[in-house]
């Protein structure tokens, strides 16, 4: 089951769509709730920070003038100017140093990477400099910084440009990582990431950026916060529990529709923080369903779903487990640029029911 693989096919945002339709709101969140994509909560959660605080500013390649690779930054550089929008050269290593030296002198950056895999020329400013500081300065020195961009596989981008970094950095003590799914997600979350006094690596994903989820009344106002470290049941059943995060989210609530069509309610958590992992939630879920599925984008050995059944292997929930738990994961090799192997090399909706039938021994 490790080698579990998914094809995500062209129609995943509308079976998305047809399955955040079909997902049971309250009847106040359903008349307020008002669709928005992810690339306009972030810049939302952006715009909304830098009005409340001075200190927060943008760095990054094209993230002035530009409006940001993704958009993701559109309007701030003519709204903030020069001194709090920053283009920066094509120097990860150099502007994230930039970045960790202005947080230790109390400004709050926001550090935009064009894609997690180039923050990898940054990584020893990233761990070194930002995650181990408070700890070494004997708690004297915060480093109040966001690092924040897309993560993990996008399309056709080939294996340069399509890692998961959750495990790599939810690894290192000193750092809280976050991916977020929905639109409410990210802004609570990317506000919450620049309020907070440490670091916070804050994975986005590529494909979601064009993505409408619906955002409530509460998730529109201008102190709306998610705390780091709080999973979400996004869909309740008690049958089997779904773990992910980001874009694997889609992927469950794909496959736990399609199983509810046989009778079987799968419960999917939307993990939103990898470190704190919320592992309250999971192992309460399990407790009531008795069976276990993790599922991610990343590669198998040392990944965030081996973080999730271990910690569960070593709490109480193990003795409510009826089956061994399960990793869906990516094949463990660099990403293809071909289209059908790509397809070959990421786990699909399909793959997550067959195992699910497989340890509930369903047909």
């Amino acid at each position: 089951m490790a080698n579990l693989r998914i094809t995500i096919n062209s129609n995943l945002t509308s079976k998305l769509m047809k399955c955040l339709n079909k997902r049971s709101f309250s009847t106040s969140r359903t008349l307020s709730a008002q669709p928005m994509t992810v690339r306009d909560a972030l810049n939302s959660a952006l715009d909304e920070e830098m009005q409340k605080d001075e200190r927060v500013f943008i760095l990054g390649e094209e993230v002035a003038q530009y409006d940001g690779a993704y958009k993701v930054t559109r309007g701030l550089w003519k709204k903030y100017g020069d001194k709090r929008v920053i283009d920066t050269p094509i120097t990860e290593m150099g502007f994230a140093g930039i970045a960790v030296g202005a947080a230790m002198a109390g400004l709050k950056p926001v550090c935009e990477f064009m894609t997690f895999n180039f923050a990898m020329q940054a990584i020893d400013h990233v761990i070194n400099s930002a995650a181990k500081t408070f700890y070494m300065s004997a708690g004297r020195v915060n480093v109040p910084i966001v690092f924040r961009g897309p993560n993990g596989a996008a399309a056709g981008v080939a294996a340069q440009h399509s890692q998961c970094y959750g495990a790599w950095y939810a690894h290192c003590p000193g750092l809280k990582v976050v991916s977020p799914y929905t639109s409410e997600d990210c802004k609570g979350l990317l506000k919450a990431a620049i309020r907070d006094p440490d670091p916070v690596v804050f994975l986005e994903n590529e494909l979601l950026y064009g993505v409408q989820f619906p955002m409530s009344d509460e998730a529109l106002s201008n102190d709306f916060t998610i705390p780091i470290g709080k999973a979400k049941v996004e869909r309740s059943g008690n049958h089997v529990t779904l773990v992910a995060h980001s874009k694997a989210v889609d992927l469950c609530l794909i496959a736990a529709t399609e199983l509810a069509g046989k009778g079987i309610e799968a419960e999917v958590i939307n993990l939103r923080s990898l470190r704190p992992l919320d592992i309250d939630t999971i192992t309460s879920s399990v407790v009531k369903t008795n069976h276990l599925i993790s599922v991610e984008q990343g590669w198998p050995t040392c990944g965030v779903g081996s973080e999730v059944l271990a910690r569960v292997m070593e709490s109480e929930a193990f003795f409510h487990l009826d089956q061994p738990a399960i990793r869906i994961t990516g094949v463990d090799a660099p990403m293809p640029y071909t289209k059908s192997l790509e397809n070959a090399a990421l786990p699909q909706a399909s793959d997550i029911v067959t195992a699910v039938k497989k340890i509930l021994k369903a047909q």
